[in-house]
């Protein structure tokens, strides 16, 4: 179940936030006002969002120090929105 909380939470009932995340590992989602401004993730979680992203990030690196070749970003995302549609750009 999504646990949406206000973020006083955090300082009002804080060791029920950290079992939900650490414990139970659930995000929390904490709003401020009614409106959503952040969440709250264990390590754990955060790392296997974030690693594949850096991992991608490290090979553009290297690729773009042996390939003289550079595109606009709407070149970027025009290719990407063709291989989402199923034809190579």
């Amino acid at each position: 179940m999504i646990q949406i909380r206000p973020v006083s939470d955090l300082r009002n009932k804080f060791p029920e936030i950290e079992e939900l995340v650490i414990q139970e590992q659930q995000p929390v989602y904490l709003t401020k006002n009614g409106y959503g401004t952040m969440v709250v993730l264990s390590l754990e979680q955060y790392a296997l969002l974030t690693d594949d992203v850096e991992m991608k990030l490290d090979e553009a690196d290297k690729l773009a120090e042996t390939d003289a070749e550079r595109l606009t970003h709407a070149e970027v995302f025009d290719r990407i929105r063709g291989r989402m549609n199923g034809r190579e750009v």
